[in-house]
C-alpha cells in the first residue's frame, strides 16, 4: 500500500465520521420546526451529501494505479469506427489512424448512416465498411449498441477497438493495452481516458474530465468495477458474445414465464365458468395443470422449445376435445330451435318466434374453445427467433441510451473483469458550444438513470458489494440536482426573510459543520494531486436542471414509456444561432435572484434587523454559489476555441 492510499483512507475515515456527527446533531438538535418547510429539506439534501461523501470515499479506497501489462500483445484485433452523420473527412481522419495503428489488425467504418459517399471514400482507402442490412428496417435500431451488434455478426476479430468518429488513435495503443488479456484471460475490457484536443486551460464547457478520467477511474477499478466509456476502449468478443446468449436466454425465458402465466389466468377463469359441465371443467383443468407444469419446467432449465412443443400438443388434444363438444352444443342448438313455436302475425303477415325460446338460447354459455386458442396464439408466439428485433442475439446492452455503462454493468454480473490503464492514448474533439454540451450531459444522465431504473444494481445478481456501490455512486450523483435547489433556496430564504433553517448559527454548529467540510477538502485536494479540478465543481452544481430533467424524463420513459430521442453529439464546430437562454434559464434566473438576496441581506445588517453571524454565513453561501454559477455565463460568451485562441493573442 502506497504512502498517497495510506492518506487518502485515512481522511475518507475522518470526512465520514465528521459527516456522521454533524448531521446526527442537525438531525437530532438542531432542526428549527417551525420553519420545517425549509428546515426538513435542508437537511435532507446535507443527507444526501453526506452519502455523497461515503460513496466518493469508498471509490477512492483501493484506487489502483497501473503502469501497464505485464504480457506482450497478442490476439486478432477488429477496430471498429462508429459514425452516423459526422462529416466524412473527421471520420476518414480517424480512419487512416487505425489503419496506421502499428498492432496488425482489420480497420472497418461503421456507418449507420448508410451514406454511399462514405462507402466510397472508406473502401478507397482499403478500408471495411458496415452498414445495417434491410434485417434492421422497421426494427428497434438501438442507436449506437444497435449498429455495434450489427457489426459483430459482420467480423471475427477476438478483441475489438472501439473508436468514436472523432477519436484519433495512438499508433500503439493495442501494444499498450492488448497484454491485458493475456495476464487474466477473464478481462473483458480495457477503458483508456478520453481526451480533447480543441479543448483550452480555461475550458469553459468543462468537457475535459481529469478527475474521472484518473483518480475515480482508478478507484473503481480497484473494487475491479471499471466503466466502458463508449469510445477508446478494447473489448473481448468471446465476453460480448457470452453477454448476448446469456441475455437472449435470460430475456426468452421472462418473456416465456410472462405468457405461460397468463395462459394459467385465462384457463383457470374458463374451469370456473365451466363447472357445470364436467368434462369441459377437468378438460380446461388438466390443460391448466400442463401449463403449469410447464411453466416449472421452464424454470429448471429445460430447453423452451421443447417444453413449449410439448405444451402445443397437449393443447391440441384439448382443442379436439372442445370442437367435438361444440358440435355437439351445435347439434343441440338446431334441435332446440326447431321445437321453438312459430307463428305468423296475421295482421302484418310477419312471423313471430317464441321470446322464451329466444331467451333460453341467448343464455346458453359460449364455447371455451375460443380461450384455448387464444393459448395456442400465446405460446405460438413464443419464437427463438426473436421477430421483434432485427437479430435475436444483442450483445452490447439496448437497455439505456448509454450502452456503455449498462454493458460494463452486464459484463461484471457475469464474472468478467475490466482494466482502466491511465495514458492518453487517443484523442478527440469535445463540443464546442453549450447547447451541444447541454444535450450531450443530458444523454449521459439520462442513459445512467435508465440503467438505475431497469437493472438497479443495488439488487442485481452477480456483482459484487464494491461493484454494487461504484455503480451506484455513478448513479446517485445524478441525484444532486434536487439537492441544489435546496442549497440554492435556504440562504435566498435567510437573506431576505430571515427564516433560519437551523434552532441558531451557534457554537455547536461551526464545531461540527467546520471539521466536517475542513477534511472534506482535504479529501479532495489529496485525491486530485493538483489537478483542476474547480470547473468540475462548477457544473456539478450548475447543471442543476439538466439533471433533474434527466431523472424525470427517465422516469416517464421506463415507468410510462414515453421515448427518448438519441442526439448524436456534434463535433464539427458550433452550432451557431442565437445563445441558448431557453437551455439555461433557471441558471440565469438563480445567479439573479441570489444577487438580490445578498443586496437585501447587506442592507438588512445596515439597518440592524438582521443577525451578523447569520448573515455572513449565508453570504459566503451565496457568494459560492454564484462563483459555481458564473460558469454558465462563460459559457454563453465562449466562441469556441479558436476564436478564445484569437482573443488571447490579441490581448497579449
Amino acid at each position: 500500500m502506497t504512502r498517497r492510499l495510506i492518506l487518502i483512507r485515512v481522511f475518507a475515515v475522518l470526512a465520514v465520521l465528521t459527516g456522521i456527527n454533524y448531521l446526527t446533531w442537525r438531525w437530532m438538535e438542531s432542526l428549527n420546526w417551525e420553519a420545517w418547510w425549509i428546515a426538513v429539506p435542508l437537511v435532507i439534501a446535507e443527507t444526501y451529501s453526506l452519502i455523497d461523501t461515503f460513496l466518493f470515499a469508498a471509490t477512492m479506497w483501493r484506487a489502483k494505479e497501473r503502469s501497464g501489462p505485464e504480457s506482450p500483445p497478442t490476439g486478432t484485433v477488429d477496430v471498429f469506427i462508429t459514425t452516423y452523420n459526422e462529416p466524412i473527412a473527421m471520420v476518414m481522419a480517424t480512419a487512416r489512424a487505425a489503419k496506421n495503428i502499428a498492432y496488425p489488425h482489420q480497420t472497418f467504418v461503421l456507418d449507420d448512416g448508410d451514406r454511399p459517399e462514405m462507402a466510397a471514400a472508406a473502401q478507397a482507402e482499403g478500408l471495411g465498411y458496415i452498414t445495417r442490412s434491410a434485417d434492421w428496417t422497421d426494427k428497434p435500431r438501438h442507436a449506437k449498441a444497435g449498429n455495434l451488434n450489427n457489426a459483430l455478426f459482420e467480423t471475427e476479430g477476438e478483441f475489438l477497438l472501439i473508436l468514436d468518429a472523432d477519436q484519433i488513435p495512438d499508433p500503439l495503443i493495442l501494444h499498450r493495452t492488448l497484454g491485458y488479456f493475456a495476464d487474466d484471460e477473464q478481462v473483458a475490457l480495457v477503458q483508456t481516458p478520453q481526451w480533447f484536443i480543441n479543448v483550452d486551460e480555461e475550458d469553459p464547457l468543462g468537457s475535459q474530465a481529469p478527475l474521472f478520467y484518473g483518480p475515480i477511474q482508478q478507484g473503481k477499478d480497484g473494487w475491479n468495477a471499471a466503466f466502458f466509456c463508449g469510445s477508446n476502449a478494447v473489448l473481448r468478443r468471446e465476453a460480448l458474445m457470452q453477454l448476448g446468449i446469456v441475455g437472449y436466454v435470460r430475456g426468452l425465458q421472462d418473456s416465456t414465464q410472462r405468457t405461460l402465466r397468463a395462459a394459467e389466468r385465462l384457463l383457470s377463469r374458463e374451469a370456473r365458468r365451466n363447472q357445470p359441465i364436467p368434462a369441459l371443467h377437468a378438460a380446461l383443468k388438466d390443460l391448466r395443470v400442463e401449463v403449469s407444469r410447464a411453466r416449472a419446467e421452464v424454470s429448471a432449465g429445460e430447453p423452451i422449445a421443447d417444453v413449449t412443443y410439448r405444451l402445443q400438443g397437449q393443447i391440441t388434444e384439448a382443442s379436439r376435445l372442445l370442437v367435438k363438444n361444440d358440435l355437439d352444443l351445435m347439434a343441440e342448438d338446431l334441435a332446440a330451435i326447431q321445437s321453438i313455436p312459430v307463428q305468423r302475425d296475421s295482421e302484418l303477415g310477419t312471423v313471430v318466434i317464441d321470446q322464451v325460446g329466444l331467451d333460453a338460447l341467448a343464455t346458453r354459455e359460449l364455447s371455451p374453445l375460443a380461450a384455448v386458442k387464444s393459448v395456442a396464439a400465446l405460446v405460438d408466439a413464443l419464437r427463438v427467433d426473436r421477430p421483434d428485433e432485427a437479430q435475436p442475439i444483442q450483445p452490447l446492452a439496448t437497455i439505456s441510451v448509454t450502452e456503455d455503462m449498462a454493458t460494463a454493468m452486464q459484463l461484471h454480473s457475469m464474472g468478467w473483469r475490466s482494466v482502466y490503464h491511465h495514458e492518453i492514448l487517443a484523442r478527440g474533439l469535445a463540443p464546442e458550444d453549450l447547447q451541444t454540451m447541454l444535450k450531450q450531459r443530458l444523454r449521459w444522465a439520462q442513459g445512467t438513470m435508465q440503467v438505475f431504473l431497469r437493472d438497479n444494481p443495488l439488487v442485481k445478481r452477480g456483482l459484487s458489494t464494491g461493484q454494487r456501490l461504484m455503480y451506484f455512486g455513478t448513479m446517485w450523483s445524478y441525484l444532486a440536482g434536487f439537492a441544489a435547489i435546496v442549497y440554492l433556496c435556504a440562504p435566498v430564504i435567510y437573506l431576505m426573510f430571515g427564516v433560519m433553517p437551523v434552532t441558531a448559527w451557534s457554537g455547536d454548529f461551526f464545531a461540527r459543520f467546520l471539521p466536517y467540510f475542513l477534511i472534506n477538502q482535504l479529501l479532495f485536494l489529496i485525491v486530485a494531486r493538483g489537478i483542476r479540478t474547480w470547473r468540475g465543481q462548477q457544473y456539478s452544481l450548475a447543471l442543476f436542471p439538466v439533471w433533474i430533467r434527466a431523472c424525470t424524463s427517465s422516469v416517464a420513459n421506463v415507468v410510462f414509456k414515453k421515448p427518448l430521442s438519441f442526439v448524436v453529439t456534434r463535433k464539427d464546430g458550433r452550432v451557431g444561432g442565437t445563445l441558448p437562454l431557453r437551455e439555461v434559464w433557471p441558471q440565469l434566473t438563480a445567479i439573479a435572484v441570489l444577487i438580490i438576496a445578498l443586496i437585501t441581506g447587506i442592507i438588512r445588517v445596515l439597518i440592524g434587523t438582521a443577525d451578523g453571524t447569520g448573515t455572513l454565513v449565508n453570504t459566503v453561501w451565496v457568494a459560492y454559489s454564484l462563483a459555481a454559477l458564473s460558469i454558465i455565463i462563460q459559457a454563453l460568451r465562449y466562441k469556441g476555441p479558436a476564436a478564445h485562441a484569437e482573443e488571447a493573442e490579441g490581448a497579449s
